[in-house]
């Protein structure tokens, strides 16, 4: 089918993992004509859930990009995964929708995740909608699971259709409300009206001819103020479906078409351009004939196919034969094979527009979050990123086999290329090699996927926390770094002063050199010597945050001064400053988000008070459960998945997140302080 931008529709299918995202695509797919029969997780035969650990694990583990034609309408559906441990991938391809429909399962009603994606994909500024699943389900309280969705969303959760005859179908309640219906809850009449209402508030005029002649109002009259609804999250449409029997997919489809926004629509993606303070944003729109701007939000590495390169089409027109730059290359590559992607499948297509997704394979210098563009106009020019949940979660590792260390390397630096929740720490102090990630079964899937395709065989062992550096108190440094040898020397003066930041900011190098006493060519060298400290650490060797460190004074030799004086005068005289600065040792807390059995409670909140941890809140939840909120440190539940395995029969879960650090107790900094100059002297 050819198609235009305003055919297109960009949604993501979010939410918890069990709620049936994939079975609801297979659905949607099978309904359009897109694929001949829906396929099975128990077979394996989804079309989203393609790779084979997924059809082991029998739940998505990756983002899947699958799309279908539906009435001229081009709708490409993200399928992501809902497990809490791999919800940050769910997160990582958001900026290529423009709708994000959160799944929810009628039965069960708001699980863990779901809030968590709701939040990312308002930090896009997506339109948002809900689908209610699972209504073949028995005994299911609609009235109560409406009540919670919006207590946790609000009040701008409103159903667009209700089910009818106990799940068996939907009848709609916006287009053409048929009051005569009998639902399995509250009225058509009522739903009509509280959706009217909702969305003529955001056009006065609309509203002056719906109250005061009370006239009715076609949805053709509604369209535009629905879609500004949308865009201002002044209303969260609900829908209802079963994708097992196909009630409601229809009508699904139908909100897909006629309510969804198409990129042209949608709100306008917060591209921005320059670095650091210098930052302006910018104006990208989905015009074919301007240049091209697209974004990359997904990279795989498939051992047969090489890097695939996933990307959503902001601005302007790719073709075979395009140059691309990549990011801020000087180089451009050629568009060999421009693809569409259906699951694993893809296809070769002439043209991508505006707002369409694509991919192109084997062009190795693509990186996750890269943007692509035709002209150098475009360089220095990011999509705001999300802040992805960083990893929690952490796994000492070493190959099995003597001299695998170069094949470990690799299959690493492939991992990581398509998994941007996963990181590689090299602790040089501690000889350790951790790879953290979003939980434990996160990392055992990684591990596994290594051993399997790739071959390497790792030992694991619990690695050290990880642990920060950082300064409760301004201070002042120095260093002259002198030495004569035979001919030239080197020389260099550095004198500093550093201050402590407020907790999370990082690192700020400030250079106040005046008068030339230090030359600016100098400069850099200053900052070199300086990050040395900031990666290895200055009291324990853990990495060196929220710090400014202000260069002030100095002095240099026309003939001895070189770059390697001022990297070591740099680096000694922060070493100096932060001696006198009280430096203290901090630690990751996270926010714990429990959710067990209700007459669980007790025995959970007495194992969270043992190990220091503060319960900030609790919540009812359908079905008998209860969700408790709690902060503690991470060094205190690193063994918590068994625990609470234990503590519930096997029926709790729990997800973590990070909240901030804090300082340490004295009496384990010194032992860390210890424990650091132990293994520097072993070595």
């Amino acid at each position: 089918m050819t198609y235009t931008t305003n055919d297109i529709r960009n949604i993501a299918l979010i939410g918890h993992t069990g709620v049936g995202k994939t079975i609801l695509t297979e659905r949607l797919l099978c309904t359009a004509g897109a694929i001949n029969t829906m396929g099975s997780i128990n077979r394996g035969s989804t079309l989203s859930d393609f790779d084979e650990q997924e059809k082991t694990q029998g739940h998505s583990l990756y983002p899947a990009v699958c799309s279908l034609d539906y009435q001229n309408t081009h709708i490409n559906l993200l399928d992501t995964p809902g497990f809490p441990d791999f919800s940050a991938r769910a997160m990582s391809v958001l900026a290529a929708a423009d709708a994000a429909a959160l799944v929810i399962n009628a039965a069960e009603g708001v699980e863990m995740v779901a809030e968590r994606l709701m939040e990312s994909a308002k930090h896009f500024k997506l339109c948002r909608m809900i689908i209610v699943n699972h209504i073949d389900s028995q005994q299911i309280n609609y009235q109560e699971l409406i009540e919670q969705i919006q207590t946790t969303f609000g009040e701008e959760c409103l159903p667009l259709n209700l089910p009818v005859k106990n799940g068996e179908a939907v009848t709609d309640c916006y287009f053409s409300p048929d009051e005569s219906k009998q639902t399995d809850f509250s009225s058509v009449e009522d739903a009509h009206n509280q959706l009217i209402d909702q969305v003529v508030e955001v056009d006065d005029q609309l509203m002056e001819l719906y109250l005061e002649q009370g006239e009715s109002l076609s949805p053709s009259q509604l369209h535009d103020p629905f879609e500004k609804a949308l865009r201002e999250n002044h209303l969260i449409p609900i829908c209802f479906t079963s994708a097992e029997t196909g009630a409601g997919i229809n009508e699904l489809l139908q909100i897909f078409k006629q309510l969804m926004p198409s990129p042209l629509e949608s709100n306008l993606p917060q591209f921005v351009k320059g670095e650091g303070e210098k930052v302006t944003q910018v104006k990208v729109v989905a015009d074919p004939d301007k240049h091209v701007i697209a974004h990359v939000f997904k990279v795989a590495v498939d051992p047969y196919v090489g890097k695939l390169a996933m990307f959503r089409i902001h601005q302007g027109t790719i073709k075979p034969d395009t140059q691309l730059f990549i990011g801020d290359n000087r180089k451009a590559f050629k568009v060999s094979h421009l693809l569409k992607l259906q699951g694993k499948k893809s296809q070769e297509i002439s043209k991508g527009i505006p707002g369409d997704i694509c991919a192109v394979a084997k062009v190795n210098e693509i990186e996750y979050d890269n943007v692509l563009h035709d002209s150098h106009d475009e360089d220095h020019y990011h999509l705001i990123p999300i802040d992805l949940p960083p990893p929690m979660h952490g796994l000492a590792i070493e190959p099995v086999r003597r001299g695998d260390e170069q094949k470990l390397s690799d299959a690493l630096h492939k991992i990581v290329a398509e998994d941007p929740t996963l990181v590689v720490e090299q602790r040089v102090a501690m000889n350790e090699m951790v790879l953290r990630g979003q939980g434990e079964l996160h990392l055992k899937i990684i591990l596994e996927k290594m051993h399997q395709q790739m071959n390497v065989a790792v030992a694991t062992r619990p690695p050290s926390i990880a642990y920060r550096e950082t300064i409760t108190q301004p201070a002042a440094g120095h260093s002259r770094h002198k030495k004569q040898t035979g001919g030239a020397g080197q020389f260099g003066e550095v004198f500093l002063k550093v201050e402590p930041l407020e907790r999370g900011v990082g690192f700020e190098f400030v250079n106040q050199i005046t008068g030339g006493v230090i030359p600016s060519q100098f400069i850099p060298a200053v900052e070199k010597g300086v990050k040395q400290v900031l990666e290895g650490g200055a009291i324990a060797g853990y990495p060196l945050q929220d710090v400014r460190v202000i260069v002030y004074d100095g002095k240099h030799h026309p003939v001895d001064s070189k770059e390697i004086a001022f990297v070591s005068a740099g680096k000694k005289a922060f070493l100096d400053a932060i001696d006198k600065a009280k430096p203290v040792i901090l630690e990751p807390t996270v926010n714990l988000e429990i959710t067990a059995p209700a007459q669980c409670m007790g025995d959970i909140s007495g194992d969270i008070a043992s190990f220091r941890g503060i319960i900030s809140g609790t919540e009812a939840l359908p079905g008998g459960k209860i969700k408790i909120k709690a902060q503690v440190t991470l060094r205190e539940i690193s063994d918590y998945q068994s625990r609470l395995k234990s503590l519930t029969g096997g029926e709790g879960f729990y997800s973590m997140t990070f909240s901030h650090y804090g300082v340490v107790p004295g009496d384990l900094q010194q032992s860390l302080i210890k424990e650091y100059h132990h293994h520097k002297e072993a070595s």
